[in-house]
This record gives structure tokens, C-alpha cells and sequence, in this order.
């Protein structure tokens, strides 16, 4: 299984965050961007970057690495079946995405990507 490159920059969520596309479902909030040419050419090979974060809000260092976690698995599930093409996504953990069943998780993902109109294949 091939791994999605990772937002890791500041200024990449905070770019992200500005875009102003984003949806708040109770297990975790999706925010949405589109590259910018420019970074469309420097990084053609990567259709989607995805980044992760999870505040203080969420707990403890141990529950936001879980969190974190988490939202990675599914991410890893649900992205092969779903057209990206020049997109940066950002998953934001909430209180809940640690102890919520995994299902509920992937079906709030699966949602917050219909409700940003990304194409399924």
C-alpha cells in the first residue's frame, strides 16, 4: 500500500485553513484546498497531501497521537475510492475521534468528501 504525502508545513494548513472550504462532522472536521498551479508543477506526482492535526483540546499527548492515528487509517481506507487531482485535505481530530467505533469515523469522512464534492470512483 502506497502512503499519501503529508501536509507537514505551517504554512501549508494555514494555507488550507484560508481556502475556507471545510466541513464539521462529529468525529473530525475536513478542510479542503486546491493547489495552486505552481505547486501543481512542482508536485505533479502527488494528486492528494493530506495533514493531520489534534489540539490540546482532544487530551493528553497519548490520545492526540491516537487521534492522529486514527485519522491516518482512515484516510488510507477511504482515499483510493475517491478522484483527487491537485488537492490538499486537512483532518482535524476532535475529542470524540478517539474513542468513536472506526465505522463511525469512515462514514464521516466518506460524507465530509461527498459534501465537498469530490467525485467518487
Amino acid at each position: 500500500m502506497s502512503t499519501i504525502p503529508r501536509l507537514k508545513r505551517r504554512s501549508d494548513f494555514l494555507r488550507v485553513a484560508a481556502y475556507q472550504r471545510k466541513v464539521v462532522m462529529p468525529t473530525m472536521i475536513v478542510q479542503l484546498a486546491e493547489r495552486s498551479r505552481a505547486e501543481n508543477s512542482e508536485q505533479a506526482l502527488y494528486p492528494l497531501r493530506v495533514g493531520f492535526t489534534a489540539s490540546r483540546k482532544v487530551g493528553n499527548a497519548v490520545k492526540r497521537n491516537r487521534a492522529r492515528r486514527r485519522l491516518r487509517a482512515v484516510v488510507q481506507a477511504v482515499c483510493p475510492s475517491f478522484a483527487f487531482s491537485g488537492k490538499d485535505i486537512v483532518l482535524i481530530a476532535r475529542s470524540v475521534t478517539v474513542t468513536a467505533p472506526f465505522t463511525d469515523l469512515l462514514h464521516d469522512f466518506r460524507q465530509a468528501l461527498n459534501r465537498l464534492e469530490l467525485p467518487s470512483l
